[in-house]
C-alpha cells in the first residue's frame, strides 16, 4: 500500500510539472503578444509530452574528460531531493504521506541537499562554464536559504510547532499573510532565488555561461534537471500557500455568506447551506481541501511566471549584495520584533512558552 500511496502523490506531481511548463510558455507568450505552443494537441496541451519524447529519443553525447559516475549522479540527486519534499505536504486534514512533527526541518534539509547534485553535476562535467554555473548556484542557494529559514522561523514563532498541519490549522482565525505581509514578500523573493528563477537565474545565465551547470547535459539526463527545477517551483509555491495563505483552509466562506445575508440574498444563502449539509461527506471535504490548496498554489505559480516575464536579469554581485546587505538585516529585525510583540501582548504559543 505504501508504494501505491507514493505513486498517487508522485505521478500527479510529475503531470503537474509537465503542465506548468506549458502554462509558463502560454502565459509568457500572452504577455509578449505572441501565441506560444498551439499545434500539438488542443490549444497546445500535449506540447510537454512532445518535448519529453523528443528528449528521450535524442542521442546522448557525454564529454570525454568527464567523471561519468558523478556526471550522471548529480541530476539524479537533484530530482530525487526535489520530489522528497512532497512527503510531508498536507493536502487536507490527515491527507499526507507522513505527518510528523518536524515537517519544516525535513523540508529545509531536503532542499539543502539538492544543492549537492548541482555542485556535482557542474564539477564532474570538466567544463569551465558548467563549473562556474555550479559555483554560482551553490553560493546563491546557500545564501538565500538563510533568508527562507529565518522567514519560516517567524511563522514557527506564531504557531509554536514545526508540523505543517498545525501551522495550517493555526490560520483558521486569520491567514499569516496579514500580520506578516513584509515577511511574505521577503519569503517570495527568497523563493525565486532559491529555485534559480528569473530574474535570479544567474546559475543558468545564457548570455554569460551558455546554460550554467547543465551546459554539458543533454537528452534523458537533461530531463532530470528540467523536472527538478519545476518540481521545486511547485513545491515552494505549495509551501508558501501553507505558511502564509492558509493551505487547504477555505474557512472564509462562512464569513462571506454572513456578509451576503446582510445584502438580502437570503434565498441563495439558504440554498447554499442546504447543498453543504447534503454533500458534506469526507470525499467532498477532501476534494474541497485539495482544490483550495491547488488554487492558492496556482496563483503563486502564476506570480513566479509573471516575475520572469517582467523583470530583467541582474548581475551576480548585485544578487549577493542584495541578500546580505538588504534582505538579511530586514529579516533579523523581524526576528527580534515579532517575539517582542508576542511577549508584550502575552500571546506566545504554549509549546514555545513551555520550552
Amino acid at each position: 500500500m505504501s508504494i501505491i500511496e507514493v505513486l498517487l502523490v508522485t505521478v500527479p506531481v510529475l503531470l503537474t510539472v509537465a503542465y506548468v511548463t506549458v502554462a509558463e510558455r502560454k502565459t509568457m507568450a500572452s504577455m509578449q503578444r505572441r501565441l506560444g505552443p498551439n499545434v500539438v494537441g488542443y490549444y497546445g496541451l500535449l506540447q510537454a509530452f512532445a518535448d519529453a519524447l523528443k528528449l528521450l529519443l535524442k542521442e546522448y553525447v557525454s564529454p570525454t574528460q568527464a567523471n561519468l559516475g558523478l556526471f550522471f549522479l548529480g541530476p539524479i540527486i537533484t530530482l530525487i531531493f526535489s520530489l522528497l519534499g512532497y512527503l510531508v505536504i498536507p493536502y487536507g486534514p490527515g491527507l499526507s504521506l507522513s505527518d510528523f512533527n518536524l515537517g519544516i526541518l525535513y523540508m529545509l534539509a531536503v532542499s539543502s541537499l539538492s544543492t549537492y547534485g548541482i555542485l556535482l553535476a557542474g564539477w564532474s562535467a570538466n567544463s569551465k562554464y558548467a563549473f562556474l554555473g555550479s559555483l554560482r548556484s551553490t553560493a546563491q542557494l546557500i545564501s538565500y536559504e538563510l533568508i527562507l529559514s529565518s522567514a519560516i522561523l517567524l511563522v514557527v514563532m506564531l504557531t509554536g510547532s514545526l508540523n505543517l498541519t498545525v501551522i495550517i490549522e493555526a490560520q483558521r482565525a486569520i491567514w499569516f499573510i496579514v500580520p506578516l505581509f513584509p515577511v511574505f514578500i521577503i519569503f517570495f523573493i527568497g523563493s525565486v532565488a532559491e529555485t534559480n528563477r528569473a530574474p535570479f537565474d544567474l546559475a543558468e545565465a545564457e548570455s554569460e555561461l551558455v546554460s550554467g551547470f547543465m551546459t554539458e547535459h543533454a537528452a534523458v539526463i537533461f530531463v532530470f534537471f528540467f523536472l527538478a527545477e519545476y518540481a521545486s517551483i511547485v513545491l515552494i509555491c505549495i509551501l508558501t500557500s501553507i505558511l502564509f495563505l492558509g493551505g487547504y483552509l477555505y474557512n472564509y466562506l462562512p464569513s462571506l455568506f454572513f456578509l451576503m445575508e446582510h445584502i438580502n440574498f437570503d434565498y441563495y444563502i439558504n440554498n447554499l447551506y442546504n447543498v453543504n449539509s447534503l454533500y458534506s461527506g469526507p470525499l467532498i471535504e477532501g476534494l474541497l481541501d485539495g482544490l483550495t490548496l491547488g488554487i492558492k498554489s496556482c496563483i503563486m505559480i502564476f506570480i513566479f511566471i509573471w516575475a520572469r516575464a517582467s523583470f530583467p536579469r541582474i548581475r551576480f554581485d548585485q544578487l549577493m549584495s542584495f541578500c546580505w546587505t538588504i534582505l538579511l538585516p530586514i529579516v533579523i529585525a523581524f526576528v527580534i520584533l515579532v517575539p517582542c510583540i508576542l511577549y508584550s501582548f502575552e500571546i506566545i504559543p504554549c509549546n514555545i512558552f513551555l520550552l
